[in-house]
């Protein structure tokens, strides 16, 4: 096996991990502290890149793009938190899924009455089109390091919001008992708004970070979601340091799987069936490996302290 080809498959995986994770951060956040599944998180990544598309358009600056692209998608999330959310608190988790569901079927509908049914590119400037030489005869894509430097600063960021600082405080002790700190003179709601406007701006910078990688398209948020889900179960309901870990673990384990299984199948089956198997046993190991977790440790890897 070249090792060049693992190094750079490794770090493609490493990266989509930070995706994952970008994504999987507001997640947690908002079913830990919340007790609310949202199932339209997938369309908050979605309508981030659909906003960089949209700004990239108008300003034709890649850097000017993203700086709008955050504030737009922190009034979006505080706009639907807002208009239908608050209602679901105190609902069952049926409704919370059926209302959440009804959303993704808005939001397609609605990007397709904007934007039109045809997918979006989002050129990148060239100072990212250029690689990096990360080892010698290694070079990797700049646009791909920057999407890990960046998510590393943004779990950085996370890790001392929640658990150096005030408001971060709030938010550990909402998640261990929203009524204590309700009884305790804290303004529930606002802490509610708060969070799912973070976890909106995190969703959508993942979907601008990845504008540029995927096609921006309706539906684009559905499976990575899934995989979200995925990594919030195997890390922990509530955890970012669970999020963190779980998500450069299945980010990993489905980009080597996807990249090398094929070859390895092809001792064994013809061509064809090899690629068109190979996908589906990568999946396959991603929720295998949940499955052996949840076996062990049913509160995820690193369930938050009080669960």
């Amino acid at each position: 096996m070249n090792w060049i080809l693992l190094f750079e498959q490794f770090l493609n995986g490493f990266q989509l991990g930070i995706l994952l994770f970008l994504l999987a951060a507001g997640l947690t956040l908002v079913f830990g502290i919340m007790d609310l599944i949202n199932l339209a998180h997938g369309s908050l990544y979605m309508m981030g890149a659909y906003f960089m598309a949209t700004f990239v358009g108008w300003t034709d600056s890649f850097m000017l793009a993203a700086l709008l692209t955050l504030p737009a998608c922190l009034l979006l999330g505080v706009v639907v938190e807002v208009v239908t959310l608050r209602r679901l608190y105190d609902r069952d988790h049926l409704d919370q899924v059926l209302a959440t569901f009804g959303l993704i079927l808005f939001f397609d509908e609605f990007v397709r009455l904007i934007w039109g049914p045809a997918g979006l590119d989002v050129p990148l400037p060239d100072f990212l089109e250029t690689s990096f030489e990360i080892l010698p005869g290694v070079p990797y894509p700049t646009y791909r390091l920057a999407i890990i430097l960046t998510g590393l600063l943004i779990a950085l960021f996370l890790y001392i919001l929640v658990t150096k600082t005030r408001i971060g405080m709030r938010i550990r002790a909402g998640a261990s008992n929203r009524e204590m700190i309700g009884a305790l003179g804290i303004n529930i709601q606002m802490l509610f708004t708060l969070v799912f406007g973070l976890g909106a701006v995190l969703a959508g910078f993942a979907g601008l970070m990845a504008a540029p990688i995927f096609t921006v398209e309706i539906g684009m948020g559905a499976n990575i979601l899934i995989l979200a889900f995925v990594v919030i179960v195997i890390g922990g309901i509530g955890s970012i340091r669970g999020a963190f870990i779980a998500s450069l673990v299945v980010g990993i384990i489905d980009t080597i799987g996807r990249s090398f299984l094929p070859d390895l199948l092809d001792l064994f089956l013809d061509e064809v069936a090899a690629s068109t198997a190979a996908p589906a046993i990568s999946s396959m190991m991603t929720y295998i490996l949940m499955a052996v977790i949840l076996t062990f440790r049913p509160q995820g890897l690193f369930p938050p302290r009080g669960a």
